[in-house]
């Protein structure tokens, strides 16, 4: 047991079906259970209110999943999460301090705009754009890539880039990546994103 300002908080028990991947609050802890518990180094902090048992891997899926937790049900499937919050998802980014979320332009996006913790953007989608990873929509690694170049400052694009496309299992090509950026019509900064495409076929930049 954990003595934390005098209440006792309950280790994780055992479960049948053995123990949840990720623990968040609800039912089974309350949130400052699930602190102490971090403190006491019974679970280890994934991302905000979503816990993981000390040895688990993080996967696309569990980052998901507790990036949802932040996300309301009420519009979870309104919302996409992409930029660098889709990166970070993919293992190729720092955890976001707020979830960029994507809104399809025709969508109403004002009644989304009073939720904490998030930036909203007013965005086309694609029927081949998003993808559902642990109960949370999800830009593809195509369009998060692209979107990177776009809207993402080099000095964090870049190195996600670079991330992104040394990620096997995610089936980017630096090649494809530049046609997708040369063939997204009027938008600004094509010459910038192209630029730092260019940065990455150059390869890293040796150390100072």
């Amino acid at each position: 047991m954990v003595i934390v300002s005098g209440p006792q908080v309950p280790y994780p028990p055992a479960f049948p079906q053995g123990p949840p991947e990720l623990y968040s609050p609800g039912a089974l802890f309350s949130w400052p259970e699930l602190q102490a518990m971090a403190l006491d180094g019974v679970l280890v902090q994934l991302y905000q209110r979503g816990y993981l048992l000390p040895g688990t891997s993080p996967t696309p899926r569990l980052r998901a999943r507790a990036a949802a937790i932040l996300v309301s049900p009420a519009i979870r499937q309104r919302v996409v999460a992409g930029r660098m919050t889709a990166a970070w998802i993919y293992g190729c980014a720092a955890e976001p301090d707020r979830l960029a979320l994507l809104v399809d332009a025709n969508r109403r996006i004002s009644s989304l705009r009073s939720t904490r913790g998030c930036t909203f953007h007013e965005v086309r989608l694609g029927p081949f754009d998003v993808v559902s990873l642990g109960g949370l929509l999800v830009t593809s690694p195509l369009r998060t890539s692209v979107d990177l170049a776009l809207h993402v400052d080099s000095a964090r694009a870049v190195p996600a880039l670079r991330a992104l496309l040394d990620t096997p299992e995610l089936g980017l090509r630096l090649r494809l990546l530049i046609r997708a950026v040369e063939a997204t019509p009027r938008v600004p900064h094509k010459k910038l994103a192209l630029a730092k495409l260019e940065s990455l076929q150059a390869g890293p930049a040796p150390p100072g």
